[in-house]
């Protein structure tokens, strides 16, 4: 799992927005999880967490990916 791209679209509440999840290796054998949101088609608030292995990086986009899920997103390819 590198990247997981969720939206949300409700068009009786004009609400198209997005979620994306991207995981990356840092340079010190660290990993990085990459968390986008906002308005489909703007620039969004980006936010980057770290994590000391790949495999706490991938749990902690699972869960994160489940949330959203039961908030409304759905999975989207881009």
């Amino acid at each position: 799992m590198n990247r997981i791209y969720l939206v949300r679209s409700e068009a009786d509440k004009n609400m198209n927005q997005f979620y994306q999840l991207i995981i990356m290796p840092g340079l010190f054998g660290d990993w990085s999880l990459i968390r986008e949101w906002g308005r489909v088609g703007s620039p969004g608030t980006v936010r980057k967490d770290w994590f000391d292995t790949e495999e706490e990086a991938v749990n902690a986009a699972q869960r994160l990916c489940q949330s959203k899920q039961k908030g409304g997103y759905r999975y989207h390819s881009k």
